[in-house]
């Protein structure tokens, strides 16, 4: 006797409910010769992924460690597969020759000739007004020597005004053959009278020349900030490299960006979301950016649906006052989680970690609050009903951020879905420590593509073993939602995607120690993962009648082709609320 599985019950009663609406619509139709139930658009002729969830039951994996429960088309070799859509929600995925029938003369066709179609992509993790501006200022990313670095910043430099500041971002020393962070001295030989600062790509140390420096008062003598630092050559002198909260000191001293230059940041990330099937995204910008956002949903200009996080540093009247500013129900923009930082990052050595560094004995990361500190804040937050996210890169870091989770009673308020950001090494422990206090690990697999080079020697060969842990995660029974970070990594999804289903860098010639994800584990990461993480998960992550119709248009089937193609995928095109915000030329 044959049993059917959730899937299978799920998947059939989706069916048949898309058939009553179906005969319901042309029902309505016929006897009242009324279009008005007909829908606004037909997406035809296409290959219809409905999408992936990672489910757990009873707290324990499901099905070989896991559940994963994958819902498709019916019939995948159908050329007339459609999605029709009203109202920017979707009516039905089913055959052409049905839902053909529902339309009415002002129902829009549109063909998408045979290609793949897969839910939107919602980042887990961005900095979209900070991508935005990297395209503005000097960008770093990319510079292969602190030569070629310095000449990117000289161009800028020479053109700006006489004593302007300038700025920039995205430079990455371990990606040079000579492997040592700037100095102040060589920043000083390129910008002339400019104070100049540019912040390395995980945005956790910046380097200074000597004209910042003295704007912002900094010397020798300093002494940092909490949760800072100021790095000194073997004379005691300034280098210019100034760590985690101390580059507030320099950057409280740059005049702020215009409106008009927010503006034109914001509208640069949004397209760039766009252009790579991003369809959300939780956001991590200033609140002068959220107003911008919403200057632009006004004018039905927003092209991308935004979760805003709030910094949780600030007072909590004003967070309050912060959360009520905005309709917390609307699905195109509002306010979310709250975001702290306890540590910074392991390509800076500012991750704060249980133990040294393997290649930095006398480091172990800078953590940014005293446990009793973070246990205060954290439990007036969650008592003014706040989800929290931490960022924790190192495992002390995380360590601090559960500790703190646990004695402010999530245990007992699993409502508020807490997260963790990064949570890059972890020790073998912490997996289940997260399952236990309903912690979600938000990561971003593709840093691997870049750490892997160095992440062993920073933090040796036994804690790399439960480092970048995704699937340890999974087993664990732990909810993922993966982002990328950007603009730390490009906010393409599908370097991510790849990352965790091999664990090898984008040549294909290193492997990282650990298990890999399925295609489909990946997808659910990246798509309903990230919607239960920002408590959107029935409405949106999915195919499915009712869910808003946010979905994308690859060149390829991803959950088909050998994985080293899916770096090569290329978005044809991105639809939000059933309309079309990107279309490839």
């Amino acid at each position: 006797m044959k049993l059917f599985s959730a899937a299978d019950v799920r998947r059939c009663t989706q069916m048949f409910l898309q058939i009553l609406l179906l005969t319901g619509i042309l029902f309505s139709q016929s006897k009242n010769n009324d279009s008005s139930n007909s829908p606004d658009i037909i997406y035809m002729n296409c290959k219809c992924y409905w999408g992936a969830i990672n489910e757990f039951k009873d707290g324990k994996p499901h099905t070989s460690h896991w559940k994963l429960e994958i819902v498709r088309s019916h019939e995948e070799s159908l050329t007339g597969n459609a999605i029709s859509v009203k109202d920017g929600k979707i009516i039905a995925v089913s055959n052409y020759e049905l839902i053909k029938n529902t339309a009415s003369a002002n129902t829009k066709v549109i063909d998408l000739h045979g290609a793949f179609v897969m839910p939107g992509f919602n980042d887990a993790h961005s900095h979209l007004a900070s991508g935005g501006s990297a395209k503005l200022n000097v960008d770093l990313e990319g510079t292969k020597s602190l030569t070629e670095m310095k000449e990117r910043i000289a161009v800028k430099a020479n053109s700006a005004a006489s004593g302007s500041w300038v700025v920039g971002r995205g430079w990455d020393h371990t990606k040079w053959n000579k492997v040592e962070l700037p100095t102040r001295a060589d920043i000083d030989s390129v910008t002339g009278d400019h104070p100049a600062i540019f912040t390395r790509i995980d945005g956790h140390i910046l380097i200074s020349n000597s004209a910042a420096l003295k704007v912002a008062g900094l010397t020798k003598d300093t002494k940092p900030v909490q949760g800072g630092g100021i790095d000194h050559d073997s004379k005691g002198e300034l280098t210019g490299v100034i760590r985690e909260t101390e580059m507030g000191v320099i950057w409280d001293k740059v005049p702020a960006p215009t409106k008009e230059m927010r503006r034109k940041a914001v509208e640069l990330a949004l397209a760039d979301a766009a252009e790579h099937g991003v369809t959300s995204a939780q956001d991590n910008s200033d609140w002068e950016d959220f107003l911008v956002y919403e200057e632009l949903e006004k004018e039905g200009k927003l092209t991308l649906r935004i979760s805003e996080w709030l910094p949780f540093d600030a007072p909590v009247k004003k967070l309050e006052e912060m959360r009520d500013h905005h309709d917390s129900q609307d699905p195109m923009l509002h306010t979310g989680m709250l975001k702290g930082y306890m540590d910074g990052s392991l390509g800076s050595r500012t991750a704060t970690l249980l133990a040294p560094y393997s290649d930095d004995p006398k480091n172990s990361g800078i953590p940014r609050y005293t446990q009793d500190q973070l246990d205060k804040m954290t439990a007036e937050r969650v008592a003014a009903g706040f989800q929290i996210g931490f960022h924790a890169i190192g495992d002390r870091a995380a360590d601090m951020a559960l500790n703190s989770f646990e004695k402010s009673g999530v245990v007992e308020s699993r409502n508020l879905r807490m997260r963790i950001e990064h949570a890059q090494v972890t020790t073998p422990e912490q997996f289940a420590r997260f399952k236990k206090l309903g912690v979600i690990a938000s990561m971003q697999p593709n840093h691997l593509l870049t750490d892997m080079n160095w992440a062993v020697s920073r933090i040796g060969a036994e804690r790399a073993k439960s480092s970048y842990g995704w699937k340890q995660f999974l087993d664990a029974g732990v909810t993922l939602a993966f982002g990328t970070d950007y603009p730390v990594e490009p906010i393409t999804p599908f370097r991510g995607i790849y990352s965790a289903v091999t664990r090898k860098n984008e040549e294909g010639t290193k492997t990282y120690v650990g298990s890999p994800l399925t295609i489909d584990q990946a997808i659910a990461a990246y798509t309903t993962g990230p919607a239960y993480a920002e408590f959107a998960e029935k409405w949106k992550g999915t195919l499915a009648p009712g869910m808003v119709a946010d979905f994308v248009v690859l060149d390829r089937d991803i959950t088909k082709v050998k994985p080293e193609e899916i770096l090569k995928t290329k978005v044809l095109r991105t639809v939000v609320a059933g309309k079309t915000v990107y279309e490839a030329k």
